[in-house]
């Protein structure tokens, strides 16, 4: 098979949750450790970080590749799911993985695929921890797919763990109460392994300490840890003063760093991201400040990251986000409210498995909407959209395409107006 013809025989025969939903997700470790073994156990071959929570992972997963890199280590990076390239998934320092390798990985393991049934997750992981092991990364940053402690990553032994927050998201695969979720995602807990908690949430920081103090793992919250402030922002960058909460050194030294990632929310990654280096540095890495800088102020040139409060356009003024939760939303919001603009122009699709009355009563009334189906199996029909939007108060048109809500969109911008396009990664992904 050439490229072109693994891939369609991946989307066909193994389960994508991205596509199908909740149907793909194996509630168990089993065929992961299987395909695994099959490889020799990769992932036990080289040194990494787990990251998981439901916003501001991949951000997260993304700035970290990006530090250590710049520092000059060979760094692993494993995200989900992907934009536009399936390969965008497994990086090392920043390059995806050759196609070569992806069609002989199946072509070696096709019938094993046969015997085992995984999912396409499940291969995937196999596929990304065998190529950082072949390739003898310095560390890999794993980004957690869904939950933590069923997911196919968590096979792996990290240095430290990394849990960024925890908000309403899967609530059918991993509960109904935010102590739930926090539960699951806490999963990532592993023996006597720092965890650092990115932001945080009195409602469910007793889970992560009662369960970090069961594993005897030292805990931190990097909210608590650090005061981080927004000085400038303009269309390339946010500039920001870091200045350490806790520290022996009376002078309080405050950091300016400049972010190639613009979103608001990234402030709440950037503390996360900073505790951890400081993690990995008491663990003997070497990373200065001056790699955090320099790495910070291109993590989308290092890392390839897309979708991330993203410019596509300026004229008319056309931003993305991936934001697609109730929290995910709240900060897009925030966003927008930062833009300077005369009228809201919102093309919107969603996922037919997410709660999307909750978003909905959350968006601006006065905005012109352009409802959409993102072109995916799970993809909502624009029209059913719609019809939950009129009842939120939400005024707009239905489209055959992202593409085409975009279109009209774009075309309907007046001077001074802002396109924005949004509610699914999977809206993004056509879109970016």
């Amino acid at each position: 098979m050439n490229y072109q013809e693994t891939l369609d025989y991946l989307y066909a025969q193994l389960p994508m949750f991205t596509r199908v939903g909740s149907s793909a997700f194996k509630a168990d470790l089993t065929n992961t450790l299987a395909l695994c073994a099959l490889v020799d156990n990769p992932q036990n071959k080289f040194k990494s970080v787990h990251v998981g929570g439901t916003n501001g992972k991949g951000s997260t997963s993304h700035m970290l590749a990006a530090v250590l890199q710049t520092a000059g280590y060979k760094t692993g990076l494993y995200t989900s799911p992907h934009l536009r390239d399936f390969r965008e998934r497994i990086r090392i320092n920043g390059e995806m993985i050759p196609q070569q390798d992806i069609i002989d990985f199946v072509a070696y393991h096709k019938a094993d695929f046969e015997s085992i049934q995984p999912s396409f997750f499940e291969m995937t992981v196999a596929l990304a921890f065998d190529h950082f092991a072949k390739n003898e990364v310095d560390i890999a940053i794993i980004e957690v797919g869904l939950g933590g402690r069923l997911d196919s990553t968590n096979i792996i032994t990290p240095l430290v763990s990394v849990i960024t927050n925890i908000g309403w998201d899967h609530m059918n695969l991993l509960g109904d109460t935010l102590p739930l979720i926090a539960g699951e995602k806490a999963g990532i807990i592993k023996p006597n392994i720092p965890v650092i908690i990115g932001e945080y949430q009195k409602i469910v920081a007793p889970v992560f300490e009662q369960k970090a103090e069961k594993e005897h793992a030292p805990i931190t919250f990097a909210s608590e840890r650090w005061d981080i402030e927004v000085k400038d922002k303009d269309s390339k960058y946010l500039t920001l003063d870091a200045t350490p909460k806790l520290t022996t050194d009376s002078r309080q030294q405050t950091t300016e760093y400049r972010l190639d990632l613009t979103g608001s929310y990234q402030l709440k990654n950037v503390k996360t991201v900073l505790t951890a280096v400081a993690e990995l540095r008491k663990q003997g890495f070497e990373i200065t400040d001056i790699h955090i800088r320099a790495a910070l102020k291109n993590v989308q040139g290092i890392t390839g990251l897309q979708g991330r409060w993203q410019t596509l356009s300026t004229n008319p003024l056309t931003i993305c986000d991936t934001g697609h939760n109730p929290e995910g939303i709240q900060e897009v919001l925030k966003n927008i409210a930062s833009v300077k603009y005369n009228h809201l122009h919102f093309v919107m699709g969603v996922v037919n498995d997410k709660d999307v009355s909750k978003i909905l009563k959350m968006l601006p009334q006065d905005a012109t909407y352009y409802f959409c189906r993102p072109d995916i199996p799970r993809g909502l029909d624009a029209a059913s959209l719609q019809a939950q939007a009129v009842e939120a108060g939400l005024k707009g048109k239905v489209y055959p395409s992202v593409k085409e809500a975009l279109a009209a969109a774009q075309s309907a911008a007046q001077n001074g107006d802002l396109v924005f396009v949004g509610g699914s990664t999977f809206v993004v992904a056509e879109v970016v």
